[in-house]
Order: C-alpha cells, then sequence, then structure tokens
C-alpha cells in the first residue's frame, strides 16, 4: 500500500511539473526579430496558458529608407504592440538603444540581466552571436554574456537575482561559419501559421516597404491588402532542413512529420540550465 503510494505521489509530482506555467523572454535587435524567429511557437506558448515576453534590443530607428529617428523609433514601437496583441503574448518591450550602433558593452548587459530577472524566465531566446547583422551578432553575445550572471546577486543588485538558471536557446539561422545551427528542438507551426504572418503584417515598415526597398523588391509589394499579406506569407517559408526534419520525426513521428510545412527550430545554448533532450522538448509545444 505505501509503495502505491509513493507511486501515486511521484505522478503527481510529474503532472504538477508538467503542467506548470512557464515564463519565457525572447530578444530581438530589431523591433521585428523576435516575430520572425519566434512568433509561432510564442503564439502556441501563450495559448497552452505560458507568460511570454519579447524584447527588442534596439529601437529601430534606422531601418527605413525615408523615414528614421524618433519618427521611426515611434512608428516601429506602435506595430510591435500591434504585433503582440495578434500573437497573444503578455509584453513587448523595446530598449532605447540605437538601430545599427550596438555594441556588447555593459550598460545593455545590464539592461539584459534586468530583463530576464524581472520577467522570473525559466526560458530565454535569442539569436546566435554569428550574423550579418552586427546589432543580430551583439544582442546574442549580450545574451550569452547575461546566461550566468543572471543568477549572481552582486551584479546589477537593483533586481533580485535569479534562484535557478534559466534555460537559453538560440533561434534558427542558416550561417555555417564557425559552426552550422543544430535543430535541437523544433516546433510545428502549420496550425498557426496564419496567426505568425498575421503578426508579421503588423510590421508595415519592415515587411512591405522597408526590407523589399533594399532588396529591390518593392514593385513586387501588392496594394490590397489581402493579396500583400499573401505575397509576404510566400516570402517567409523556409525550407526544412534534413537535420530538423529529423527532429521533428523524434517529436511528432514519421507520418505526421513527413506533412509539416512550417517550422520554428532551436538550439541549445551551452550556458544555463541544461535540461535533457527529453524535458527540452517538454518544455516546448507541440
Amino acid at each position: 500500500m505505501t509503495r502505491l503510494f509513493v507511486i501515486a505521489g511521484i505522478a503527481a509530482a510529474l503532472a504538477s511539473a508538467q503542467d506548470r506555467k512557464l515564463r519565457v523572454i525572447a530578444f530581438g535587435a530589431h523591433p521585428d526579430d523576435c516575430d520572425i524567429k519566434f512568433g509561432g511557437t510564442a503564439h502556441k506558448l501563450a495559448l497552452a496558458g505560458h507568460a511570454v515576453k519579447f524584447v527588442s534590443v534596439t529601437n529601430g530607428d534606422a531601418g527605413h529608407q525615408s523615414i528614421g529617428g524618433g519618427m521611426l523609433a515611434q512608428r516601429r514601437y506602435l506595430e510591435t504592440q500591434e504585433s503582440a496583441r495578434r500573437l497573444g503574448i503578455a509584453e513587448y518591450e523595446v530598449f532605447d538603444n540605437h538601430d545599427g550602433e550596438l555594441t556588447p558593452n555593459v550598460e545593455v548587459r545590464r539592461q539584459v540581466i534586468r530583463a530576464i530577472r524581472k520577467w522570473r524566465a525559466d526560458i530565454v531566446v535569442a539569436p546566435r552571436p554569428n550574423d550579418y547583422h552586427p546589432d543580430h551578432r551583439y544582442t546574442g553575445v549580450l545574451v550569452q554574456d547575461a546566461a550566468y550572471m543572471v543568477v549572481v546577486p552582486n551584479i546589477t543588485p537593483d533586481v533580485p537575482a535569479l534562484e535557478n538558471n534559466p534555460v537559453f536557446l538560440y533561434y534558427q539561422d542558416g550561417f555555417q561559419k564557425p559552426s552550422p545551427f543544430r535543430p535541437d528542438v523544433v516546433v510545428a507551426l502549420d496550425d498557426v501559421w496564419e496567426k505568425k504572418v498575421n503578426a508579421l503584417d503588423a510590421h508595415v515598415s519592415q515587411f512591405y516597404e522597408w526590407l523589399p526597398w533594399v532588396d529591390h523588391r518593392l514593385h513586387e509589394v501588392p496594394k490590397d491588402p489581402a493579396e500583400r499579406k499573401k505575397w509576404l506569407a510566400g516570402m517567409r517559408v523556409q525550407r526544412i532542413s534534413d537535420a530538423a526534419r529529423a527532429t521533428l520525426e523524434r517529436r511528432y513521428g514519421k507520418e505526421k512529420a513527413a506533412g509539416v510545412r512550417y517550422t520554428e527550430s532551436f538550439e541549445l545554448c551551452e550556458y544555463g540550465r541544461q535540461p535533457s533532450i527529453e524535458e527540452l522538448d517538454r518544455l516546448f509545444p507541440k
């Protein structure tokens, strides 16, 4: 009888741990980066009742061909708030650092540490520190540099240190040097793909103006809002790599994985808490 009670207690504890609501914070360099790399997964987490926050480490005040400075920063801030509303996430914060001028200095590191601590994060997601854009690279460096410091009480003592180190992960990218991205977790997005595209659609200044202009494709952007959104969806489809497909098969089974068209993938950072692959799978929605 005692043994049965012990087994029941263990089962209840495991169920409680799996049912616990997570606190997730995602960092991007600019006010649309989190949406691109994490929007679908964030929406799924929010649907499951988890608390999700996006942070842009710069205010995006340089990312446009015809406007800039405070006017652009304000416009992009309003776009983040609309995107957050469409995704159903709890918060979207924008740090007041200039776009294109980010450096991995101690003051910005403190901003990142404070944000992680205030959110009491269980999971932190950010770009890898190898990328074509210096702001992206340095956002990755800043989050890496915060990964241990968030538990050190004498660092940034105005915000209490975390008792437990979060799990830190990287967004998917296609860069090969110094090492290619490793998809430790892959989340299928077919059921929320339209929600993700709808959130990206909120960033009008970026997806329908700046990025097409800098790519010399502005003439391709449809005028009709519905056609424009359809065009955006087509521009955002990414090939699922063989490595990501293998991870999909592990998580979803071979038959279901074969039909998946849209995904977001994440690599476990070697800094921060190191969960097993099985626990990592449980942390992310299917």
